[in-house]
């Protein structure tokens, strides 16, 4: 039973609260065992749970990462691989996007800024 993690020691190697990862369970990304009250995460949840977290960084909503894990379950490995790689490229064009628009920010505001600050010059 050593692999197995409690709720508490999921919530703390995860940095997460107790409340997101009920509602994880609840949106059926984890299915944890359990024992009367007692839920035990595997090494299939903790793999699933760093999954879970590596796709909220990346921007991909919880929706999108439960139904791309659903497709391991249903149709196997390389047609989830298939389903990431049209996932990432979208997300890709995405990201590139929000970085060229805060380039633009930036630059308009040096600019403003340099232009106050020009105007303060004695």
């Amino acid at each position: 039973m050593s692999d197995l993690l409690g709720f508490k020691d999921m919530c703390a190697r995860f940095e997460v609260t107790p409340r997101t990862l009920r509602y994880y369970e609840y949106i059926e990304l984890l299915s944890p065992q359990k024992e009367g009250r007692t839920r035990l995460y595997g090494p299939r949840e903790v793999a699933r749970m760093k999954l879970i977290l590596r796709g909220r960084r990346f921007g991909f909503g919880l929706e999108e990462i439960r139904q791309w894990l659903l497709l391991y379950d249903q149709k196997g490995t390389r047609e989830q691989y298939q389903a990431w790689v049209v996932m990432a490229d979208r997300q890709l064009e995405a990201l590139d996007a929000q970085v060229a628009e805060l380039t633009r920010t930036i630059a308009d505001l040096r600019k403003l800024r340099d232009d106050t600050a020009a105007t303060l010059a004695p």
